[in-house]
């Protein structure tokens, strides 16, 4: 008889979900699936709202990444407004979103993926944790807290708070950076890049250890999307889609995120919440791209700083120019970090940045407007319509976990296939399946917004635990 396995929760990752696990007779894998079973639907209860609260509305997305939401929410209204940041305002918000990705890339790295990094994926998980994480290698974990806390701090001394700032609104920014606060963000750069490095000089000497795992987690021919700059640097805040293919050709290049529609579909699955995004031309769901670190890195010339452009190069010396395997997500995650940490630096000693210009004012003059930025997992799409009056009658949410479904699904079943006996399983080989998820750091608040009809199972128990009605979609 065929049999289904299932992990749930999958673990080490934000939000809730599950992995079912399809075996034939002989214990042979034949599907798998990867679950989002929450639903928040941001986007339909925004809908009657003024378009000015928005930014501050999807900030509480999420707590982990509300900069992200921020950054692309505020660049929608402003696109209402018909209204452009000063330049000043524009830089304080890379600067903002940038230390969202610095303290983000810190948690999925040293906090949820190093433990199987560091003992291995067969280690027993009493010891494969965060705890014995510390207990082994006490250095290493608390460079990840301290990386991870000076990506949070900026985040508090610039906007307020580290979780849900109201710094950044439509227009620009709501007050000035002050000198003090610039030159305590600068002394800390010194050691967040010390850091990074070092980080970096593990990972490539632990390499060799992770070749079996590199080969299967996620390793396929898929396209890549994320926002360059006019040089084709990577750019965390603006900038054009370039799409990529598995060889590095162009599929799309320099165009204008605002045609996202033409370019993009969405499908939704009756076994997940979480919507799946695909590139139209290449139909579904044979359209699986992936965005993210990952993606950034090889759609990009280059990064645009000194430490990480050398970083790149040593990259793709050793991955080669387009890195298929989506295990190299975490190597990539630590040149993306070391990028940020390096533009945060460049920003904060441009000759304006204390200029007292942060914002622009306007009032409703489009019904529509599209923000467009790269989150820590990926390209971050924020789309609203208004009537005359500025209420919100529309909202589209495509998020970087969204975007990286199909490509999840895909490295689910290729390491189920690969690692997963029926007849003779061990907690190993279901580590490795969650393993797969955590190299793409999901974040699950973030993504379910899913649109058009979805599977939904309500039961009904009594004070005994038995059934006494439900209702099936």
């Amino acid at each position: 008889m065929n049999r289904q396995l299932i992990i749930d929760p999958v673990t080490r990752i934000e939000g809730h979900s599950k992995i079912t696990i399809q075996l034939d007779a002989r214990g042979e894998v034949v599907d798998a699936h990867f679950h989002v079973t929450q639903f928040r639907g941001f986007e339909r209860i925004t809908q009657g709202r003024p378009v000015h609260e928005m930014p501050s509305i999807m900030a509480r997305i999420c707590g982990i990444c509300p900069v992200s939401h921020l950054i692309a929410s505020s660049k929608a209204v402003d696109e209402i407004m018909a209204v452009e940041p000063s330049p000043t305002g524009a830089d304080l918000r890379r600067i903002l979103n940038l230390a969202q990705i610095v303290q983000s890339n810190a948690l999925s790295f040293f906090h949820l993926s190093s433990p199987d990094l560091l003992f291995g994926f067969d280690a027993d998980p009493a010891v494969r944790n965060i705890v014995g994480l510390a207990r082994e290698n006490p250095q290493f974990a608390k460079d990840g807290i301290a990386l991870r806390r000076f990506g949070q701090e900026i985040i508090e001394w610039l906007g307020g708070k580290r979780i849900h700032p109201s710094w950044i609104v439509p227009g620009g920014v709501a007050q000035p950076l002050s000198a003090e606060t610039r030159d305590r963000v600068l002394a800390g750069i010194p050691d967040a890049i010390a850091i990074v490095e070092r980080a970096l000089t593990w990972y490539k000497t632990e390499m060799i250890r992770w070749e079996e795992e590199a080969a299967q987690f996620g390793n396929f021919r898929s396209a890549f999307m994320g926002l360059v700059d006019k040089h084709g640097n990577v750019d965390h805040y603006d900038g054009w889609l370039r799409v990529i293919d598995a060889d590095g050709g162009y599929i799309a290049d320099r165009v204008d995120p605002h045609t996202y529609p033409d370019l993009i579909g969405e499908a939704v699955e009756p076994w997940s919440y979480l919507k799946s995004v695909y590139w139209k031309s290449m139909g579904y769901p044979d359209g699986v791209y992936r965005v993210g670190p990952l993606a950034r890195v090889n759609v990009s010339d280059h990064m645009g700083t000194p430490r990480a452009d050398e970083e790149l190069q040593k990259f793709r010396w050793r991955v080669g120019r387009v890195a298929g395997s989506s295990f190299h997500y975490h190597y990539a995650r630590l040149i993306d970090t070391l990028c940020a940490v390096e533009k945060i630096e460049q920003l904060l000693r441009g000759p304006d940045i204390l200029s007292k210009h942060v914002r622009s004012h306007a009032e409703v003059n489009r019904h529509e407007g599209i923000g467009v930025s790269e989150a820590p997992r990926g390209t971050l799409m924020h789309h609203y319509k208004v009537d005359d009056d500025g209420i919100v009658q529309w909202a589209n949410l495509i998020i970087a976990t969204g975007h990286n479904n199909l490509a999840m699904n895909r490295s689910v079943l290729q390491v189920a296939r690969h690692y997963v006996k029926g007849n003779d399983l061990s907690e190993g080989m279901l580590n490795r399946v969650e393993s797969v998820i955590r190299c793409y750091d999901p974040c699950l608040s973030c993504s379910t917004h899913a649109l058009g009809e979805m599977a939904l199972h309500i039961q009904l128990l009594g004070p005994d635990g038995g059934l006494l009605d439900e209702l099936k979609r």
